[in-house]
């Protein structure tokens, strides 16, 4: 709660001004981009939530045109999800003023806390998830060190 209360204290209009995506198609479709297309029972799954719940999200984001629906290229029955050319679009916008944010937050830090924070944030992280049993899947070595 403490890492997204930055966001939290933003009035609701100030991040409305910027954000192109909800936070559930934030969150549904950075794990697309990490992970590579996934059936809703993968994100359902992946983020410990109903099938039902995660069809909800996802239709939006179809209807919106985030999304698209492809065969499962193993031949299963499920149709994977993966980002349109416009869903990566708008993720992208929005992770980069995610990122500008969380910059600003930290630019009178000296760069070796800066470092420590985020090796202590991604044992967290990996600490968090590693007990859920559900890791989230990042490039080999990203945030070591």
């Amino acid at each position: 709660m403490l890492v997204t209360r930055a966001q939290a204290l933003c009035p609701a209009g100030a991040r409305a001004s910027w954000a192109q995506l909800d936070r559930s198609a934030y969150l549904l479709m950075s794990r697309i981009e990490a992970q590579g297309p996934m059936s809703i029972g993968e994100l359902a799954e992946a983020f410990g939530l109903d099938t039902s719940t995660v069809n909800r999200q996802t239709a939006a984001m179809l209807k919106a045109e985030l999304i698209e629906r492809h065969p499962d290229p193993e031949g299963g029955m499920a149709r994977k999800l993966d980002l349109t050319a416009e869903g990566a679009r708008r993720l992208a916008a929005d992770q980069e003023r995610y990122r500008e944010s969380v910059a600003r937050s930290l630019e009178d830090w000296p760069d070796e806390d800066v470092r420590q924070f985020v090796r202590l944030l991604a044992r967290y992280n990996a600490g968090c998830e590693g007990r859920k049993g559900s890791p989230w899947p990042r490039p080999e070595g990203l945030l070591r060190g």
